[in-house]
């Protein structure tokens, strides 16, 4: 068989992608994940009992705004990295006002506390754990989105994998800051951005070998 005849013959019941169709397959995979990532936070930690009193303190709405614009950072870079030839565009640029605005805000609380009191607010109570606590929670999401990518045609997997990964510590963080008895800034600037930086690490490994097609 000619080149030519075979690549007619292969192309012949080929049918143009729906123009919505990495968009509906993105929110498939948040709608099924993101609930897992709130039993695991819920079976695994519980959500705090004050929540609804700490509500009126604006740092729990500062952890959570940081989070939440990681993970739109990361949803709008999947997005975009999930069509062929298309970058990262400049949804990465939020994440990094956000975080920087965030280590700014860290820097001022540490400057104007005293002394004897900088270490407690640096490492708080869940120094240990909170990496780990970000990351567990937002495996699922993790694992949604790197199918949601495997389904597409995804040409930069390296950069695709670690949008996943941002898209998932952001909302890893989110969910996680429901339980998580810390506020104060210096911890946050510090083992939140770790905690949402390990996914984007591991995305930026696993996405060459995942998502090559």
């Amino acid at each position: 068989m000619k080149t030519d005849d075979l690549v007619n013959l292969l192309a012949q019941d080929a049918a143009p992608v729906p123009a919505a169709a990495a968009s509906r397959r993105l929110w498939l995979a948040l709608a099924c994940s993101v609930p897992l990532s709130l039993l695991i936070m819920q079976a695994g930690y519980g959500m705090r009992g004050d929540l609804w009193r700490v509500m009126a303190l604006p740092m729990l709405w500062v952890k959570l705004s940081v989070s939440l614009c990681v993970a739109a950072a990361g949803l709008l870079m999947v997005r975009r990295l999930a069509s062929p030839g298309v970058g990262p565009g400049r949804a990465g640029w939020l994440a990094v006002v956000a975080v920087g605005l965030l280590w700014a805000l860290a820097v001022w609380r540490w400057i104007d506390m005293p002394q004897t009191v900088r270490m407690p607010a640096l490492m708080g109570q869940t120094w240990r754990t909170c990496v780990v606590n970000i990351g567990l929670i937002g495996l699922p999401v993790f694992v949604a989105a790197f199918w949601m990518l495997r389904g597409m045609a995804a040409t930069r997997p390296r950069r695709a994998g670690a949008a996943a990964g941002l898209l998932a510590g952001g909302a890893g963080a989110t969910v996680y800051a429901l339980h998580c008895p810390e506020l104060t800034a210096p911890f946050l600037a510090t083992w939140y951005v770790l905690g949402m930086l390990l996914p984007v690490a591991a995305g930026a490994v696993l996405g060459p070998r995942l998502l090559r097609w």
